[in-house]
């Protein structure tokens, strides 16, 4: 396995604040998967931290929302917020992989996560499955909304399938830690990369 490339500055800090939300993040791009998240919603806490566990980023998010209203602000001013810290930290994007995928498995699910860091952000996500949808307090369209949010800032063509799943837990978790491996491999550096990854000369 190759040695991850420490650039300093790779490092952003951001703060969104609207009458609904204010939020912020710090993100370290070459982190060692430590987090601070606190949202007030439960189950994105918990998403946001085994994002950062197995993306190997260091990311600290606070959040202050309307959560007497519902959870969609909150949930979309955190991933436009960590977007735009992926962004500002990935700069000109020189010498990154720019490509990541990643096959997720947990129990009976499986959900497989490609994406492009191309500067034309989209979210292509198919779940062709029946799975118990019990989670109330965060939706499959939560977690879409979510990677919708966050791709669009970051500039992130993302395509998400979930092969198999039951469990409606299982499957949005498993589509959290396949989108950090994926994001991980994609952002890291590769000493054979000069400049931008593109023919274009720019993302």
């Amino acid at each position: 396995m190759k040695k991850r490339i420490r650039k300093p500055t790779r490092v952003a800090a951001v703060r969104r604040k609207t009458k609904e939300t204010d939020i912020q993040v710090r993100l370290d791009l070459d982190g060692a998967g430590k987090s601070r998240v606190k949202t007030g919603i439960g189950f994105l806490d918990h998403m946001l931290t085994l994002f950062a566990k197995h993306g190997m980023f260091d990311v600290e998010l606070r959040a202050k929302g309307d959560l007497e209203v519902d959870r969609h602000h909150t949930n979309e001013d955190a991933a436009i917020t960590l977007g735009k810290a992926f962004f500002q930290a990935l700069d000109d994007k020189a010498g990154i992989c720019r490509y990541g995928f990643f096959y997720l498995p947990m129990g009976e699910t499986l959900v497989r996560v490609a994406l492009d860091i191309s500067g034309r952000p989209a979210v292509y996500l198919t779940a062709d499955v029946k799975f118990n949808q019990r989670g109330e307090n965060y939706k499959l369209e939560d977690a879409e909304h979510f990677l919708e949010s966050f791709c669009q800032q970051a500039g992130i063509n993302l395509h998400v399938n979930v092969l198999a799943g039951k469990h409606h837990h299982h499957v949005i978790e498993g589509i959290f830690k396949g989108f950090a491996r994926a994001l991980d491999a994609a952002t890291r550096v590769d000493p054979r990369v000069h400049g931008i990854p593109s023919t274009k000369g720019t993302l």
